[in-house]
């Protein structure tokens, strides 16, 4: 059976005239897009530009939502009640639901960003409270999770659409949680390793840790990190590793309940 597999990039980082990351040449690439809402990164002129380059790419278009931290990238931890955090949610698809819209596009995916994914990716009820938010804006919408993780615990017990995701340019430790960017190693900037890593990956159904431990997961889509100079080329090279093993790349389509890979 032919295996099939998304890629996705976070993008519409920029600020005014300060630039972050390829966004045109990626959307030529992958088949998602997770396009920042204001918060963490990105403005309003930024999200209508990269919504329109997504519409006109037939690139999938996702909500990534983070916390209101410009100056940290999202990356500083906050403490947020359950309520805030689910109005936080709502307030951030709600403006990329009206941006898409206006742009001839339809976001059918969010994916959370930065700090606020990786304390979610520990806290099921933090993921909930965060879900829930975009549950209530659009029902049928897909939520992208980081697999084997408190993330996904959260979709199942949600009933939702979701698909799970591995990364493309981070290490991995045994719990499928993502190493500390603090830390030597947590981010891989070879393109060949990456493509290599996720070929691998993508065949046994598993995140392969840093210690080699292989943790079943539900692998529908690989992220490729829009920033960084090597954004770009680590994205091709996973593409055409991918390709070379056969892989099919389509938009995920998304799955509902608990998942029990082998």
């Amino acid at each position: 059976m032919t295996r099939t597999v998304d890629l996705n990039a976070d993008m519409g980082e920029s600020f005014g005239p300060w630039v972050m990351g390829s966004d045109a040449e990626l959307l030529k690439v992958v088949t998602s897009a997770n396009i920042a809402c204001g918060f963490h990164a990105g403005d309003w002129d930024v999200m209508a530009a990269t919504m329109k380059e997504a519409v006109a790419n037939g690139t999938g278009i996702g909500a990534h939502p983070g916390f209101p931290d410009l100056q940290g990238f999202g990356r500083r931890r906050m403490d947020l009640p359950a309520r805030s955090l689910r109005n936080l949610v709502r307030y951030q698809l709600g403006a990329a639901r009206a941006m898409a819209a206006a742009e001839g596009g339809t976001v059918r995916h969010l994916k959370l960003h930065g700090m606020l994914a990786n304390m979610a990716s520990g806290d099921a009820e933090m993921a909930r409270a965060c879900y829930q938010g975009a549950l209530d804006v659009d029902p049928d919408i897909i939520v992208m999770v980081l697999a084997a993780t408190a993330q996904q615990e959260a979709v199942e017990s949600l009933g939702c659409a979701w698909a799970g995701e591995i990364f493309a340019d981070r290490a991995y430790n045994d719990d499928a949680t993502l190493v500390d960017r603090s830390l030597p190693g947590a981010v891989i900037h070879d393109p060949a390793q990456a493509g290599r890593r996720m070929a691998r990956m993508v065949a046994a159904g598993a995140i392969v840790t840093e210690s080699g431990l292989r943790i079943p997961a539900a692998v529908d889509t690989i992220c490729l990190h829009g920033d960084g100079p090597t954004a770009l080329a680590i994205a091709q090279a996973v593409r055409a590793a991918l390709e070379a093993d056969g892989v099919s790349l389509r938009p995920f389509k998304g799955r509902t309940g608990p998942v029990h890979v082998a």
